[in-house]
């Protein structure tokens, strides 16, 4: 690894060491069914999230709230602090494609058609609304 580069990675992971996030790998869904969630979700308040999570008939809506949570948890750890009402929101929420599984499914005439079954990456931020607010005055 070059000089520049190594030196673009640790500024990168010390940007990285203060934002609260949650990943979420190899989920064995369509990332468009995922995306179908995310939707629903994306630059909203945490604990109204949640909320639409909860009572969603989705079942990547589960696993959407699962990892919702884990970023909250992870942001009380990093700030040694409860999470109140209104104060944190989905700042990032992006679900990228993962490495699919191809197989072969038995068709007429001895051939075969190939099932591709899909997954998908799921990489959630979580930020204080009063940072935000401050950014958009300066």
């Amino acid at each position: 690894m070059g000089v520049r580069k190594r030196q673009s990675a640790e500024l990168k992971k010390e940007a990285r060491r203060e934002q609260a996030f949650a990943k979420l790998l190899n989920i064995p869904s369509s990332p468009r069914k995922m995306r179908l969630v995310a939707d629903l979700v994306r630059g909203k308040e945490v604990f109204r999230a949640l909320g639409i999570l909860k009572f969603s008939n989705k079942e990547a809506a589960a696993r959407m709230e699962k990892l919702l949570r884990s970023a909250i948890a992870n942001w009380e750890a990093k700030n040694e602090r409860k999470a109140e009402a209104g104060e944190l929101y989905i700042s990032l929420l992006h679900v990228d494609p993962a490495p699919m599984l191809k197989r072969l499914r038995p068709a007429p005439q001895g051939r075969g058609y190939r099932i591709r079954k899909r997954a998908n990456h799921v990489t959630l931020f979580v930020d204080t609304i009063d940072k935000n607010v401050k950014a958009r005055e300066a």
